[in-house]
């Protein structure tokens, strides 16, 4: 499965018999990620920021909200957690994804607004890839993630959501997410191809340069 980093929230899970696009973003944010086709798209929450589905060519199947959910070979849960915690009504509600593919499991986040309660952390506990807001503000901060980390067990982490050159967004730099993980060199790839066989023994945080390019 090749992973690919869009910038925020916004993921390309490229597997052998599917496409799966996160939380697409759209071009007013900022950031231009590019023509993108997909068999599926999750959404976490409505906010146009991770809702951008319309751009999105191959026709994909939409899933926007808890459930649980098989298309093309893929098996996906949507497990109801807080949202935005700045935010009051749809916005507040947030839905991190389990997604199995290609015999891997990947967890992504969404805009996760406070540490996992114990029936949420059953849900998604021991992925194999974690993909994690750790910008802070509207979602849970640089601590916290570290926190839900440790709640989750990934393998392999990767961070999201947080200050981009370009992004007109109050957010941390993913720099002091690192610190609370312990992590002083920081280095980025522009993508990873993960299997079983080359996932770490133990958590290990993976960095990915953005592939959007700026828009301002």
């Amino acid at each position: 499965m090749d992973v690919t980093w869009l910038g925020h929230a916004y993921f390309r899970l490229k597997g052998r018999e599917a496409t799966l696009i996160t939380d697409p973003y759209p071009r007013s944010l900022g950031l231009n990620p590019g023509r993108q086709s997909a068999n599926i798209v999750t959404v976490s929450h409505a906010s146009p920021n991770h809702s951008a589905v319309e751009p999105i060519a191959g026709g994909p199947r939409v899933l926007n909200g808890p459930g649980e959910y098989e298309v093309g070979g893929v098996m996906i849960r949507g497990v109801a957690t807080p949202g935005e915690r700045t935010a009051t009504g749809p916005a507040a509600r947030n839905t991190a994804y389990a997604i199995e593919i290609d015999e891997l499991l990947v967890c992504h986040l969404g805009d996760l607004g406070k540490a996992l309660n114990p029936e949420q952390i059953e849900a998604l506990k021991d992925p194999d890839v974690l993909l994690i807001p750790v910008g802070g503000e509207c979602t849970i901060s640089p601590a916290e993630a570290a926190e839900v980390v440790s709640q989750l067990e990934p393998k392999l982490v990767i961070p999201m959501h947080y200050a981009l050159p370009g992004l007109p967004l109050k957010l941390e730099p993913v720099e002091r997410f690192c610190r609370e993980m312990g992590i002083e060199d920081v280095r980025s790839q522009p993508r990873v191809s993960v299997t079983r066989g080359s996932l770490p023994d133990e958590t290990t945080v993976l960095m990915l340069e953005t592939a959007a390019a700026k828009t301002r």
